[in-house]
């Protein structure tokens, strides 16, 4: 399986595409039509909802928080999170995760 659409390998890491989705219902993570979306019961103040994103993203995909850092979209829906480490491994990390949360949601 190749590379999600909102996922992009970089020297340092990789790079994520998500549309947040701040004071929802529930917190939930899903991929639906290629596009990464992040559901958080945080309000978008102070911060707050990219907090709550990249603990449901370290969360869900088991990371730590600290290799997470939103370097685009901070005061906007759409976002772009680097996550540090190796490439190759964080990009397969996701993948499975894509691939199993397709699974689930089909």
């Amino acid at each position: 399986m190749s590379d999600p659409v909102f996922l992009r390998r970089t020297g340092t890491g990789v790079t994520v595409e998500v549309r947040a989705q701040p004071r929802a219902r529930r917190t939930a993570l899903a991929c639906v039509d290629g596009t990464l979306k992040a559901q958080v019961t945080a309000p978008a103040e102070d911060g707050r909802a990219n907090a709550a994103v990249i603990d449901l993203l370290a969360a869900t995909w088991r990371l730590p928080k600290s290799a997470f850092a939103v370097t685009r979209g901070a005061i906007s829906r759409d976002k772009v999170l680097s996550i540090a480490g190796e490439p190759t491994l964080l990009a397969a990390k996701i993948v499975e995760w894509t691939r199993d949360s397709a699974g689930r949601d089909g």
